[in-house]
């Protein structure tokens, strides 16, 4: 099968390399083949009855899991995105991960949420990250399945080990307010600002989590509503990798000089050096889950409009310590 090579993969190859020889880390490496497939087949797309049912890291019952990304997908430490179904009685048993970081988020529902051995009831839509070195667990005590995502990345390019504790969580103690990190999709919460990134109308935008939370080189996460007819404008990132989850509505998603349409459900991975912008196309406002992964620890840029040449030292720190 021949391999085409445009100036446009190698640019992103050859940033990622050099990104990665920088940071002293090896971050990040080549972009992956995979990645350099059409925009269309990029894009994951949910479909939960194509998986069976599973049971994890001991926890109670079952859940459905289908992963939309892999380590394969960006060339930063992305371990996994996976869009999964707890049903009722269903749980994620309590387990450490070492050399990686996690966020489960409800999209639908409510769960009891563990961190660090410490549970509370959490309604959706709604998540709580577990850093590097932390302990987690979910389980579903209703009578609904709960719809949730698992976001996973590492310290280490590939690895992400885990140590289970043999601890459903069913029957702990309950704290009123978490007494760990949390966040909801709150619509109230969210700020309007005009012609994001250069685009039409007035998006509504919060960043729910940035690079302090994390250990790892996880930048942020952010929440993104954009109103039917209006954009998310034509950006790039020299030092960011990205993923956009539709959390709900429809639109039309550039990448580069690829169009494709997307809707609920829908993860669209975007690489270093991609020039990227989403239009809402309704009947509804397109809502977003952004997920950056940065090439160094808190190093991020945005650039507007196209690049012209490569840029990957154009890239300005989040903060000096």
């Amino acid at each position: 099968m021949p391999l085409h090579l445009n100036r446009g993969s190698l640019t992103s190859g050859l940033q990622s390399l050099l990104l990665g020889l920088i940071a002293g880390t090896g971050a990040l490496t080549l972009t992956p083949l995979s990645a350099m497939e059409p925009l269309a087949q990029r894009i994951a797309h949910t479909d939960l009855d194509k998986s069976a049912d599973s049971s994890s890291h001991g926890g109670a019952g079952t859940r459905i899991n289908q992963q939309l990304l892999d380590r394969n997908t960006l060339g930063a430490n992305l371990n996994f995105l996976i869009r999964g179904r707890m049903q009722p009685g269903g749980g994620i048993g309590h387990h450490f991960h070492n050399t990686c970081e996690e966020m489960l988020f409800i999209l639908d529902g409510e769960a009891e949420f563990t961190v660090d051995g410490r549970t509370a009831l959490i309604k959706g839509p709604a998540g709580a990250p577990s850093r590097m070195g932390h302990s987690h667990a979910l389980f579903n005590p209703t009578a609904k399945p709960v719809e949730y995502l698992n976001f996973n990345v590492g310290a280490i390019k590939g690895h992400c080990g885990n140590f289970d504790l043999g601890d459903s969580r069913i029957g702990s103690p309950k704290d009123p307010i978490p007494v760990f990190i949390s966040a909801r999709l709150d619509g109230s919460l969210l700020k309007p600002v005009p012609g994001f990134h250069g685009g039409e109308g007035m998006v509504k935008y919060r960043r729910l989590f940035d690079s302090d939370v994390f250990l790892t080189n996880w930048a942020y996460v952010d929440h993104l509503v954009i109103p039917i007819g209006g954009s998310d404008g034509k950006h790039w990132h020299g030092g960011v990798e990205e993923v956009y989850y539709v959390v709900s509505g429809r639109g039309r998603v550039v990448v580069g000089d690829e169009t494709a349409e997307i809707h609920t459900g829908d993860a669209v991975p975007v690489r270093l050096n991609e020039v990227h912008s989403f239009l809402s196309t309704g009947p509804a406002d397109l809502e977003l889950m952004i997920f950056g992964i940065s090439a160094q620890k808190n190093v991020l840029d945005t650039q507007l409009g196209s690049p012209e040449q490569p840029t990957w030292l154009q890239v300005s720190p989040k903060k000096q310590k």
